[in-house]
């Protein structure tokens, strides 16, 4: 038996890296997952390849009909949703001084406004079963700051806060809400954003006290087991995997 057995759970941003991982681990612990992402081929292709039943549903987080849709669809097939992962997001590397405020909408819409758009549709369906986990992905940006990230930085912040607060909010429904912050970690979109410059990886590899970047699956694990029933008494916290790069 799974940890996560008979759960359905959607997974938004799951076409690549931490949210692929977290899609594949959720479904090995034997979930049933519905994998969102903004490209619906990649979806239906990674569904397809976790098998148990899961689906693959193209969604712009960014869009409330875009969501809204999604959820209706999950509903329409399973009934239910028992847990939700907001791991969708985007950064453009820069300092703040030398930033376009266009791409400042870009990353508060994916960053933040998607979180609110999936918890909006997602959450009263959890308060209506009393039950249900959100696992939000945060960051460490969001926790201590990263420079060239300060708009990424501050809708990571609000991911983090947001967090605390609804899950105040919605404790009376035995809905338990946490938040994952990765460290530096290994991803495409980590590269695009200069983790592909051999200096800079090793300098943060020299900074991190396990010596190493984080791997998707570390997330992974994590997100895992705050959306079992084995985390049903955690809520509200904010959980760094960053192989000890920032402690709290």
């Amino acid at each position: 038996m799974g940890q996560l057995d008979s759960k359905v759970a959607i997974v938004t941003g799951a076409g690549q890296g931490i949210g692929k991982a977290i899609a594949e681990r959720l479904a090995a612990g034997g979930a049933t997952v519905v994998v969102t992402d903004i490209n619906e081929v990649t979806a239906k292709e990674i569904a397809e390849a976790l098998g148990n039943g899961a689906i693959g549903i193209r969604t712009d987080v960014t869009s409330r009909e875009s969501v809204d849709a999604m959820v209706e669809e999950v509903v329409r097939e399973f009934g239910r949703v028992d847990v939700l992962v907001n791991n969708a997001g985007w950064d453009k590397a820069s300092t703040f001084l030398e930033s376009d405020p266009a791409d400042w909408d870009r990353v508060m819409q994916i960053n933040l406004y998607g979180v609110l758009n999936t918890c909006k549709s997602v959450l009263p369906l959890m308060a209506q079963a009393k039950s249900g986990s959100v696992v939000n992905l945060g960051s460490d940006a969001g926790r201590v700051g990263s420079s060239g990230e300060a708009v990424y930085s501050a809708a990571k912040g609000g991911v983090i806060a947001f967090t605390k607060a609804i899950a105040r909010e919605v404790a009376r429904y035995q809905i338990n809400v946490n938040c994952v912050c990765p460290g530096p970690t290994d991803t495409a979109l980590f590269a695009s954003i200069g983790g592909d410059d051999p200096k800079l990886r090793e300098a943060l590899t020299r900074a991190i006290p396990f010596r190493r970047l984080g791997r998707p699956e570390d997330l992974a694990n994590a997100v895992a087991f705050l959306a079992s029933d084995e985390a049903g008494y955690i809520t509200g916290q904010t959980v760094s995997v960053s192989g000890g790069l920032t402690m709290s």
